[in-house]
């Protein structure tokens, strides 16, 4: 997630350099072909190109309005995580006790099966953030926001292994990673590990039910992350967009000089300045869709879920009452991931 209010102009150049030297050179080639050269065929009525420009300009805006929604659901599902984390929490730590035990149960084995209990939930939530930022085919479009994530260390692509150690015991860490879901997998240890404490008498039947439905919705949570994650944008509207935008930026200069012709020859240099501009606006407007379809692509757009996996650490770990805690997560070069 980009922090900075303004987007520094390194970053657009970053994005577009390679555009604007394309717009120049080719407005430049149509205006010399026609001064030059005579060729004044080129010269084509404003009025269909402005057509065009309306049809695209809408097609654009709609294509960008449901990437936004894709982000902004993705952002919603990562803040219910985060509730439910909170309440998993404080379920653990009120309604897991020793008061009715049917076993020798004393305050430290209590403590750590609270322990046990939080912390697998952190290594869960590290497991989904680390899923969702495996690369799928589909998400290579637009490699610059990923580029400027991958030059960092800071935001060096994580493993499994890795990032679940500080949270489980080595034995349950080489368990996880043999699956290909190990966030699935985590959540079913924490349902069979609810249903022995149950047993044990440590969880009585309503707080059973009560901790099993937290558990049911954070599968919820998770499926509806990998929903977005597995199903790319429609590719019909990002292709055409990207099509209807780029014949809008081929037809405009040919529309533009007839309009410049008018006003004296010699105000037909106009053209490159004036088409490079609206180009860049245009293409810009498609970029920006293009580079929000896929929240979680480990790119310079993702939804911050390191950060929300932090926050949600340092809160558990406040609760358990421990006092050594990580630092909260910054952005690194205005990125917060």
């Amino acid at each position: 997630m980009y922090t900075r209010r303004t987007i520094r102009w390194g970053i657009i150049m970053l994005y577009g350099w390679k555009y604007i030297i394309f717009f120049l050179l080719y407005s430049s080639a149509v205006v010399a072909a026609h001064h030059y050269f005579g060729l004044h065929f080129l010269q084509v009525p404003f009025m269909p190109i402005s057509a065009i420009a309306v049809a695209v300009a809408f097609y654009i805006g709609f294509k960008n309005n449901s990437s936004y929604d894709r982000l902004w659901e993705a952002r919603r599902i990562w803040g219910a995580l985060v509730n439910s984390s909170r309440t998993w929490s404080i379920q653990v730590l009120d309604f897991v006790n020793n008061k009715k035990v049917t076993e020798q149960c004393g305050q430290i084995e209590l403590e750590e099966v609270h322990r046990k209990l939080i912390y697998r939930h952190l290594a869960f939530l590290n497991a989904l953030r680390v899923q969702l930022r495996r690369p799928t085919y589909w998400e290579q479009a637009y490699k610059t926001g990923q580029r400027l994530v991958e030059h960092e260390d800071a935001f060096h692509t994580e493993t499994m292994d890795k990032e679940l150690q500080p949270y489980l015991s080595i034995d349950e860490v080489e368990a996880c990673v043999k699956n290909r879901n190990a966030a699935t997998q985590l959540i079913r240890r924490q349902s069979r590990d609810v249903e022995e404490l149950h047993s044990k008498g440590m969880i009585d039947s309503f707080h059973h039910v009560e901790m099993t439905r937290t558990l049911a919705e954070l599968y919820n949570q998770q499926g509806a992350a990998e929903r977005i994650k597995n199903f790319p944008f429609p590719r019909q509207y990002a292709y055409f967009s990207f099509v209807f935008t780029w014949i809008f930026i081929i037809l405009l200069p040919f529309g533009l000089i007839t309009e410049f012709q008018k006003l004296g020859d010699e105000f037909e240099w106009l053209v490159i300045p004036f088409h490079c501009l609206i180009a860049w606006i245009f293409n810009t407007m498609e970029i920006v869709g293009a580079s929000s379809e896929n929240p979680f692509e480990n790119s310079i757009n993702d939804v911050p879920m390191t950060a929300l996996c932090r926050t949600i650490e340092i809160d558990l770990r406040e609760m358990l009452g421990e006092e050594d805690l990580p630092p909260k997560a910054e952005p690194v070069h205005d990125i917060l991931m």
